[in-house]
């Protein structure tokens, strides 16, 4: 589960990080009262569930305008914080289409003066929390670590103990801190340990930490995702959630207990089994085609969850074909091609859909798939997944 940066930022400041003062705003008469409340110059963020909104672009602008601009005269509020709050803001995480923004953060500006990336996530080949920290922070963070990793230190944090405080020191002293600040940026990186910890959070991050022209260390950014099945922990943390920025597929997929994922293809993929669901995915594209969703529906499809996950996929209007993978072990061959027949005649199937069985009756599935040819002609049948995903990658193009 994702939350924006101001719910991030609070978060931490209750941990005890210091952030820059801010307001929350949605329209842009309440911009320009914040800009008096804060006495400006202020920085304006869009707050969306995207990363790069400072290299964005407001979609429909006519001039250059992302996610987030400094703004150091008040006659400029009003009109910046109505472009952001009229228009989908478009980066590298949202696609074409953009974003809509419906809340803009106008932060006090913090003059920083240097800037510092921080952030903590598991690490799964060590099986240990990690923390992250490096003096190249800022909006390019991506290509330094790709570019150049060494210049990203590391420490691993026991998830029982927590950040030591000497390991926070010398990560402070690393990045070349010293005096009060390494002292303050060792309570931020205190807070943000606590969090990503009490909070099962996969993933925290501060960028940039930033150190002011006035010599303080503040959290000028922040983002945290948490971990969806610890949400039953955390009821503080799941009422932060903004089902506006999600998926409204996923969102309906969660509710009928299935897991589901919008993807980009044109291929939707209806499968038991997340292993096999990955399998199924990766062999479409081996194929030549392009999975549209990973769907796992579990171990037992019923009739009911297949009928919503054929609505679902059939949602989408890039889906040219669906291939179906099931391997009928708790649930038997035969139960599912009976799903499948009546999904097909509520939902009504307007695409071809690939059908692969195997198990236990499985001969009896497929003459009930046969048997409803005539009714459904969108259903084929294969006999192994490199058949159908050839025959599904052939129906799409």
């Amino acid at each position: 589960m994702k939350i924006h940066e101001y719910q991030a930022k609070e978060l931490l400041a209750a941990a005890g990080a210091a952030i820059p003062r801010h307001v929350i705003v949605s329209t842009p008469e309440e911009a320009e009262r914040a800009w008096d409340q804060l006495g400006g110059p202020v920085v304006l963020k869009a707050q969306v569930h995207a990363g790069g909104r400072g290299q964005g672009q407001l979609k429909g602008y006519p001039d250059k305008l992302g996610g987030v601009k400094f703004v150091a005269s008040r006659d400029k509020v009003r009109p910046i914080a109505q472009a952001m709050l009229s228009h989908p803001l478009v980066t590298k995480q949202t696609g074409p289409d953009g974003q809509p923004v419906r809340k803009v953060m106008v932060q006090a500006d913090a003059e920083p003066d240097r800037e510092f990336y921080l952030g903590m996530v598991l690490d799964r080949s060590a099986g240990v929390p990690v923390m992250m920290a490096s003096a190249a922070g800022g909006m390019d963070i991506e290509e330094v670590a790709a570019r150049t990793p060494e210049k990203i230190l590391k420490v691993a944090v026991d998830p029982v103990a927590g950040l030591q405080p000497f390991q926070a020191r010398r990560l402070a002293y690393e990045l070349g801190l010293s005096g009060e600040q390494a002292d303050q940026a060792v309570g931020i990186m205190a807070a943000l340990a606590k969090v990503f910890l009490d909070k099962d959070a996969s993933l925290a991050e501060i960028n940039p930490l930033a150190i002011t022209k006035k010599g303080q260390v503040v959290a000028l950014d922040a983002k945290i995702d948490f971990d969806d099945n610890a949400l039953f922990r955390h009821k503080d943390i799941e009422a932060l959630r903004d089902v506006g920025e999600e998926d409204p597929a996923e969102l309906r997929a969660a509710k009928a207990g299935l897991n589901f994922i919008s993807l980009t293809g044109n291929i939707g993929c209806l499968v038991n089994g997340a292993g096999l669901a990955m399998s199924t995915m990766d062999i479409i594209k081996y194929h030549g085609g392009y999975p549209a969703n990973f769907l796992d529906v579990g171990g037992g499809v019923s009739p009911e969850g297949a009928i919503e996950a054929f609505r679902i996929i059939l949602s989408d209007p890039k889906v040219k074909g669906i291939l179906v993978n099931i391997f009928g072990g708790i649930a038997k061959c035969d139960l599912i091609a009976e799903a499948l027949v009546q999904a097909g005649r509520e939902v009504g199937f307007r695409v071809p859909v690939v059908v692969r069985l195997e198990g236990t009756n499985v001969d009896k599935a497929r003459e009930i798939l046969a048997a409803a040819r005539n009714e459904l002609p969108m259903i084929q049948t294969a006999t192994n997944l490199t058949e159908a995903a050839q025959k599904v990658v052939a129906a799409a193009k």
